[in-house]
């Protein structure tokens, strides 16, 4: 059973929102530290929207013909859409700075840096009527809403999974210590996410198997808490194969079997799957962190009338069970499951499942799990500490 927790706390971030402002190197020029003001009315599109996104969030049919929820997209709002993929939230975060993207798919690891630069704007819900439909647990969340100001539309939500080589293992392993203190067996075929973010896998642990350390949410961890995660990523660090930011590259290791086991997205594993892969996945005991996604709106467009139309259809139920099935993670309404037959398999609308999911969230210096006696490290200081682990 992974371990029941509470939500962040909204409330804390707000208040430290210019704790992550110090992260960003520039800021756009529009005033404030919330990207000015939500629209109150739309009007006419513009006729083009550019979209920043996670590989296959918008698909227009390039790489299938059958799935395209782009193309429709563009006949019923007359926005043209051109589409740039990103890899690692990183990437979107420098990427969105340019100022070239309306809208972009930020997880919660990317969203309040996004925030604190005035890189993207408040958005009236009101003005998306699918946002009725978005399961409860999703919205006013830490990682899409400042202050009370909604920055968004929650797109799906997904769990960093265990996965496995069925060759390797008889048995589902039960805990991640397979991957950090227990790694000896499986050196060099051990594989982890490439990512700041993924030292909050690594809390998550200690704050199962190391109590004394105080650990009560992996995304807030002062000095001594994130000098033991980086020191258990060194230990695994030995035993790393390689470290990935590519599905497809996982996918890949692990059927030729440079790969055995390590952290993973369920569609991962659907894709090896299918491919024949000896590969399943698990929930280990420690519990999980995963992704709840935002779409958010440059601070910067001049085509907001598109941007509220496409945060609007990719919250519409087929547009969204589409998008999610694609993926491979939960869609982000009951409504959406109609036009996706594995809903089930994500858990989607399970709020208890959802609530068990520590979802990436910027670390900022300010604690987000309440304390007020130390200072927290902030993502500047998890990126040096990823540096140092990788070496």
């Amino acid at each position: 059973m992974m371990r029941m927790r509470t939500a962040a706390r909204g409330a804390t971030v707000g208040l430290a929102i210019a704790s992550v402002a110090l992260l960003t190197a520039c800021a756009t020029s529009q005033g404030g530290s919330t990207g000015g003001e939500a629209a109150e009315e739309l009007g006419e599109m513009e006729g083009q929207l550019s979209v920043l996104a996670w590989p296959g969030y918008a698909e227009d049919g390039t790489n299938d013909p059958e799935v395209d929820w782009v193309t429709p997209f563009e006949e019923d709002t007359g926005c043209e859409v051109t589409v740039k993929t990103f890899n690692t939230s990183d990437e979107a975060v420098n990427l969105m700075k340019t100022g070239d993207y309306d809208v972009v798919s930020a997880s919660g690891d990317a969203s309040l840096r996004l925030i604190a630069a005035d890189d993207v704007q408040p958005v009236n819900m009101d003005l998306t009527p699918n946002y009725e439909n978005v399961y409860d647990f999703l919205k006013d969340k830490a990682w899409n809403t400042v202050d009370g100001e909604n920055y968004g539309m929650p797109h799906g939500y997904g769990a960093n999974l265990l996965m496995y080589s069925t060759d390797v293992f008889s048995e589902a392993p039960t805990s991640w210590g397979v991957v950090f203190d227990e790694s000896d067996p499986y050196a060099g075929k051990v594989t982890a996410y490439d990512s700041p973010i993924y030292i909050a896998d690594a809390a998550m642990y200690l704050m199962a198997t190391q109590p004394d350390l105080g650990i009560e949410n992996p995304y807030s961890l002062d000095e001594e808490q994130l000098a033991a995660a980086v020191d258990l990523l060194k230990v695994q660090r030995e035993n790393i194969g390689e470290y990935w930011s590519d599905y497809l590259k996982e996918i890949q290791a692990f059927t030729t079997g440079d790969s055995v086991v390590g952290t993973t997205w369920q569609v991962i594993q659907n894709v090896a799957a299918a491919e024949g892969a000896p590969t399943d996945v698990t929930v280990p005991e420690e519990g999980v962190t995963g992704w709840s996604d935002t779409w958010m709106i440059s601070s910067g467009t001049e085509n907001t009338n598109c941007a509220y139309a496409w945060l609007d259809h990719i919250a519409s139920p087929e547009a969204n069970g589409q998008a999610t099935e694609y993926f491979g993670e939960a869609p982000s309404s009951d409504e959406a499951c109609e036009f996706r037959a594995d809903c089930e398999a994500y858990h989607a609308g399970d709020a208890a499942y959802a609530e068990n999911i520590w979802y990436w969230t910027t670390p900022i210096e300010e604690c987000i799990d309440g304390r007020t006696d130390v200072t927290c490290t902030d993502y500047s200081a998890w990126t040096e500490a990823w540096q140092e682990i990788k070496g």
